[in-house]
């Protein structure tokens, strides 16, 4: 099955060559936005399976855009894709919830091999911005209390968040209202992370994280 992608930004060459990219590795380029406003429309009618999404637009950003993009089509995966790797973009898209954060750096290739990850559930982000993330959350920084490295390198970025809001209690529903996810997705995360942990359920996957933590 074919994955359904809008895309999302102001230059025009880009959003061609994109589309370009995306349609040669077997992905549906449904819709193609220029803007934020635009995109909220086009989410609404078209219901895309992925939202790639550029921060830097006129009128309305992609920080502003999202979380009513989100709303807009609430199955949809919305993977930034900008050239700005700001610590304080990248948080706050991810709270926003944005399923990954790449730069239009990367070799297109990469960018096509990212998105066929969030596509399957995992959490997509540019190696420089994955390392950053990472080490967010080994300190105990604004993203939730600290994880070991002997976790913290085995799981995906958005493996790693799930894996801080099971540590709070929060039950499926409340996870994926917290991370603007469904609730399949969100069970997808935990499956992948007790699989990647060598655990059979969530207390497990908790026990490990505590003596991890020692």
């Amino acid at each position: 099955m074919q994955e359904r992608v809008l895309i999302v930004d102001d230059h025009p060459l880009t959003r061609e060559a994109l589309a370009s990219l995306l349609t040669q590795h077997s992905f549906d380029v449904v819709g193609q936005a220029s803007g934020g406003a635009e995109a909220i429309s086009l989410a609404r009618e078209l219901q895309p399976d992925i939202i790639l999404l550029d921060l830097t637009m006129p009128e309305m950003d992609g920080l502003t855009a999202l979380p009513r993009v989100r709303e807009a089509a609430p199955e949809a995966e919305v993977v930034i894709l900008t050239a700005s790797g700001t610590e304080e973009n990248l948080l706050s898209a991810i709270r926003a919830g944005a399923a990954g954060y790449l730069l239009k750096s990367e070799p297109p290739e990469r960018i096509a091999e990212f998105l066929r990850s969030v596509a399957g559930g995992e959490a997509a982000l540019s190696g420089s911005i994955a390392r950053r993330l990472l080490e967010r959350v080994r300190e105990g920084g604004r993203l939730g209390g600290g994880v070991p490295e002997v976790i913290a390198n085995r799981l995906s970025a958005r493996e790693l968040e799930v894996l801080l809001l099971l540590d709070e209690h929060l039950g499926t529903d409340e996870i994926a209202g917290r991370l603007f996810i469904s609730e399949h997705t969100v069970r997808s995360h935990v499956k992948s992370l007790m699989r990647k942990l060598g655990v059979s359920s969530r207390r497990e996957a908790l026990e490990r994280l505590a003596t991890a933590r020692g």
